[in-house]
């Protein structure tokens, strides 16, 4: 690779990982209780090396609260997944079909993903209403991580009522006409 060309991709590197970052018109408020549970998590995380390592007196609840931390962190940042259409999706059939076949194969994984969310949250209720038990480090009870994932799948469920809709009403999406997704990027 020439000194030109290597040049020109640094350039170009460094454009597009300035321009992500300043780029701020995707993210909504809800994506900054994502970013909250996240530090809370890194911090519940030191606090728990620091003491067991350093300290040599392990804090008990630390490992507990880091777990539930974390499903928290994956169920919030499912609803922000949903919401910005960024879910991984296998795009390699979209492109040697035709768009018919794409819009009706769209429609069709948006109301198996509503059908799904609905489901998981009605299953999650359930699991929720009957769970009995305490925490083990605190007195909290268990269930409310279960209402708390049964909140996110409601969310997720709205998401993708939402994404369902404007999908109909525009006949297209990030599979269907990627190049057009490409230039406007996520909406909601």
């Amino acid at each position: 690779m020439s000194t030109k060309d290597k040049s020109t991709t640094e350039s170009s590197i460094a454009k597009l990982i300035h321009e992500e970052d300043e780029d701020l018109s995707g993210f909504q408020v809800d994506d900054g209780l994502v970013l909250t549970v996240f530090w809370a998590l890194a911090f519940v995380v030191f606090l728990q090396f620091f003491t067991r390592y350093v300290l040599n007196n392990s804090l008990g609840w630390t490992e507990e609260i880091a777990r539930f931390l974390l499903i928290a962190v994956t169920f919030l940042g499912a609803v922000m997944a949903v919401r910005r259409e960024s879910h991984i999706a296998v795009e390699l059939a979209f492109r040697w079909l035709s768009r018919p076949v794409r819009k009706a194969l769209q429609y069709f994984i948006d109301v198996v993903s509503i059908v799904f969310y609905g489901f998981m949250g009605f299953l999650c209720t359930q699991v929720a209403g009957r769970t009995q038990q305490k925490m083990v480090s605190l007195n909290f009870p268990k269930s409310s991580i279960y209402w708390f994932i049964s909140a996110c799948f409601l969310a997720m469920t709205i998401y993708a009522l939402i994404v369902f809709w404007r999908h109909w009403r525009s006949g297209s999406s990030r599979l269907i006409d990627p190049e057009t997704a490409k230039a406007t990027g996520p909406t909601l």
